[in-house]
């Protein structure tokens, strides 16, 4: 491995996550209580012994810069590191990012210093656990100039992926990018060539793309370098590559992969994580670990609460409250007589002094946590937002989309999201 390059694509402006991506990038975006959705793919890149990791970005990357730098440190003994590549303007190109293929065309100059064969391009914005060496075994195996990894899909999800079809040496021979009606049924193919049963070959007649590429070196920087005017991996470089006859091959994935690139997708995966006995994804796999930030805190405390199928971080200060299937972030502080349910709450990035909090009380602001007797179902609340006494963000009118940034909140999909730093006053109902 010692040969590969990686590269994460930190995405663009992440509007599907909006506004999770208000005040930082998407890679940068809190997950599971204590992580971020970068250390995802850098976690599956060390535990796969790829130690060489660009982080491509040009949104907000203030807070992804400084988390990547505070948690990936490798000695110097190694040539390892984690380092963030932010868009650039320079005299031959003065524009910012205008896709996945053209941010890493941007920085051909700096990845062809390095001696790799491979390059290892991935997503900043899935949750699944991969051992990277299969995959880039596979490649070197089928002697393809491009691999990909692919996962078989259902008819309710095939519309929202790059799909294709493969011949029986896994050579990819079509694709099609988000088809639907005539040209979604047209994709079908049978899976059991990717050695699924009959069963599930029926229930997941599609090959879907989880935008997870391998490129071998001279390949990529032809395709690059030939057609300066296309811009993206996915919808234009890896189709043309096989129709000009490239060897462009399939990889199968077959385990828990989930796109979290939407509010909802997010949500969901997030609260998935607190099942028993068995979450489709665990953290708790001492094998392939995912590593983030060492904070050092300490303990969670739990006075007199009643909590059932949830996570709590650490350095937590719960008292006399109800929490039901929720995740709470690092320093999460819920006052007494508060129920959460359903939700995501991202905690905050400090505490406050005890005296700092009763004065702030006692002035009648709002200090950072949730209030007592509040009540949240069916929300997500950023960090360090401050949420007052007897507050009900409940959606009660089940609304499923609104704007209301200037009272602190969003509602994508049924779901309510408080902003980072907002402020909920006392008594509001959402």
């Amino acid at each position: 491995m010692k040969k590969v390059l990686a590269i994460i694509l930190g995405g663009g402006a992440g509007t599907r996550l909006y506004p999770l991506t208000k005040l930082r990038a998407k890679p940068a975006v809190p997950v599971a209580g204590k992580y971020r959705l970068i250390d995802i793919p850098v976690s599956n890149c060390i535990n796969s012994e790829i130690f060489k990791i660009y982080v491509l970005t040009q949104f907000n990357s203030a807070s992804l810069n400084r988390h990547i730098a505070r948690t990936y440190n490798f000695t110097g003994f190694s040539e390892g590191f984690v380092e963030v590549l932010a868009a650039q303007q320079t005299p031959e190109n003065p524009n910012w990012f205008q896709g996945t293929a053209d941010a890493v065309r941007q920085y051909l100059w700096l990845l062809e210093e390095w001696d790799a064969e491979e390059y290892l391009i991935l997503s900043g914005d899935h949750l699944y656990r991969m051992d990277y060496r299969q995959f880039i075994q596979r490649h070197r195996e089928t002697g393809a100039d491009v691999t990909l990894s692919v996962i078989p899909i259902d008819d309710r999800r095939a519309s929202d992926f790059g799909l294709m079809k493969i011949d029986d040496s896994g050579k990819v021979i079509d694709f099609s990018e988000k088809p639907k009606g005539d040209a979604l049924a047209q994709m079908r193919v049978d899976t059991t060539i990717l050695g699924l049963s009959k069963e599930q070959a029926e229930a997941q007649p599609y090959i879907a793309s989880m935008g997870i590429y391998v490129f071998k070196k001279d390949a990529l920087f032809k395709l690059l370098k030939e057609a300066l005017e296309k811009t993206d991996f996915g919808k234009e470089i890896i189709p043309d590559a096989a129709a000009a006859g490239y060897n462009v091959q399939a990889y199968l994935f077959d385990d828990y992969w989930e796109d979290i690139g939407t509010i909802e997708a997010f949500y969901h995966a997030n609260l998935a994580l607190t099942q028993q006995p068995m979450p489709p994804f665990s953290f708790y796999d001492e094998d392939a670990p995912i590593y983030t930030r060492a904070r050092y805190l300490p303990p969670s405390k739990l006075l007199n609460c009643h909590v059932t199928e949830s996570i709590i971080g650490e350095g937590c200060i719960l008292k006399n409250c109800r929490i039901q299937h929720s995740v709470l972030g690092v320093r999460s502080r819920i006052e007494a007589g508060c129920a959460i349910e359903e939700s995501l709450l991202m905690g905050a990035d400090f505490y406050q002094a005890s005296v700092e909090r009763h004065c702030s009380i006692d002035k009648g602001d709002i200090p950072v946590g949730i209030g007592t007797d509040t009540i949240i179902r069916r929300a997500i609340i950023d960090k360090n937002a401050r949420i007052g006494h007897d507050v009900k963000i409940i959606n009660k009118d089940n609304v499923q989309e609104a704007d209301r940034e200037n009272q602190g909140f969003y509602i994508r999909s049924g779901i309510v999201v408080v902003l980072k730093n907002a402020v909920i006053p006392d008594g509001t109902i959402i």
